[in-house]
């Protein structure tokens, strides 16, 4: 199915195309903004309340092609990664932190993998069931003593006649409670360091527990604390090869961290547009409060950040597509934007006054959401480092 067609008939473009969206992409834009305030956004309060969000949703997504933009056609996708740029900015618009973590942990972070290191029969029984919504992954690499210093994973998979033996816990999981498959990152020798890190795609069974966490935010996400005790994995669900799973752990954040900035992109825009439109219906001492000047000035400030972390993530994702090495300009993107997107969303909120901190308006759930921001994927003190050493420092 082509853009224009997934755009569906009369779709009007929302703005001008800005490389490397071109009016087509576009044209989708407008689509799925359509779908994501329609079918996504007006169930944001029920989902948040519920912990949950349904398991149809992914079903819907891939009747839709979602799931499958950015993978090859032969697995049932599209292969257009700006088309799935597009889907991630606009689906942060859904109100919800924790629907689009729970969507983007499988369709943004937990596939590609697969996609990009996996046999033919590993995509076969996992990609291809993926993009239709038959089957829900999860990448599993943080340990309660591993977060950002991936070379102390300590589940350890030990080898065994046809397979291996896994054993060990992982947190902060998105996913991992609904999760059929998880993508985990295992030690296969006693190697210090990175070395002897692999990666197997371990599928839901007797051995393999999850445990649902309460979080800050994103309530709709089903993140887990994840054991494996003594989980039998067969020799053919070893992902990419053995001992190089660093490799695929450094591979998979580039994407991971253009997600996330996209993402908070999306998130500041919708948020300024609802906070421009409470504005200008809002009126205190006589007028709206948008025509005071200190709101305005705020509103004005706002404009200004999300510009600038706009562009920073477009010249990155336009690195990226061309197959340049982009490590520091994609963690300048998300150095730009994470910490950001939690001081606009704080700005709106304080807009709403206090309106803003009643859990009935969107924007409260937006700024504990986006407090995740600076921590996921990469912390802002590791992004730091790795854009003061990517400076010869």
């Amino acid at each position: 199915m082509s853009l224009a067609e997934k755009a569906g008939a009369g779709a009007v473009s929302a703005r001008r195309p800005i490389p490397p969206f071109t009016a087509e992409h576009e044209e989708f834009r407008a689509a799925v903004r359509r779908f994501v305030e329609t079918e996504l956004f007006s169930h944001s309060q029920e989902w948040e309340a519920a912990r949950w969000f349904p398991n149809e949703v992914f079903g819907r997504l891939a009747e839709l092609g979602y799931i499958g933009l950015k993978f090859p056609p032969e697995y049932g996708g599209d292969g257009d990664l700006v088309a799935d740029a597009v889907f991630v900015e606009e689906l942060s618009r859904c109100g919800s932190g924790g629907l689009a973590a729970g969507i983007g942990a499988h369709q943004g972070i937990a596939l590609p993998p697969i996609n990009r290191f996996g046999t033919e029969s590993q995509k076969q029984r996992y990609l291809v069931p993926g993009i239709r919504g038959e089957l829900v992954a999860a990448l599993a690499i943080t340990e309660p003593d591993a977060g950002s210093d991936v070379a102390s994973i300590r589940t350890t998979a030990n080898k065994v006649d046809g397979g291996y033996v896994v054993n060990g816990e992982k947190t902060f999981i998105t996913g991992g409670v609904r999760a059929d498959i998880l993508v985990t990152a295992v030690k296969t020798t006693q190697e210090g360091g990175h070395r002897g890190l692999s990666f197997l795609i371990v599928e839901r069974g007797a051995g393999v527990e999850s445990r649902a966490l309460e979080k800050l935010g994103w309530h709709a996400s089903d993140t887990a604390t994840i054991s494996f005790d003594d989980v039998f994995v067969p020799a053919e669900n070893l992902l990419g090869d053995e001992n190089a799973g660093f490799y695929l752990i450094m591979a998979n954040f580039q994407w991971e961290r253009l997600l996330m900035a996209l993402g908070a992109v999306g998130a500041m825009q919708a948020a300024f547009e609802r906070t421009l439109k409470y504005a200008l219906e809002r009126k205190a001492f006589g007028k709206e409060i948008g025509h005071h000047q200190v709101i305005r000035h705020k509103l004005a400030e706002i404009a200004v950040t999300i510009e600038a972390g706009r562009d920073v993530t477009y010249s990155a994702l336009r690195r990226y597509l061309a197959g340049e090495d982009a490590v520091r300009e994609v963690t300048i993107a998300k150095l730009a934007t994470q910490r950001a997107s939690f001081d606009v969303m704080d700005t709106c909120l304080q807009i709403h006054g206090g309106n803003g901190y009643m859990a009935e308006y969107w924007v409260e759930r937006a700024a504990r959401d986006a407090r995740l921001g600076p921590i996921g994927g990469g912390t802002d003190e590791i992004m730091k480092e790795v854009l003061g050493r990517s400076l010869g420092l």
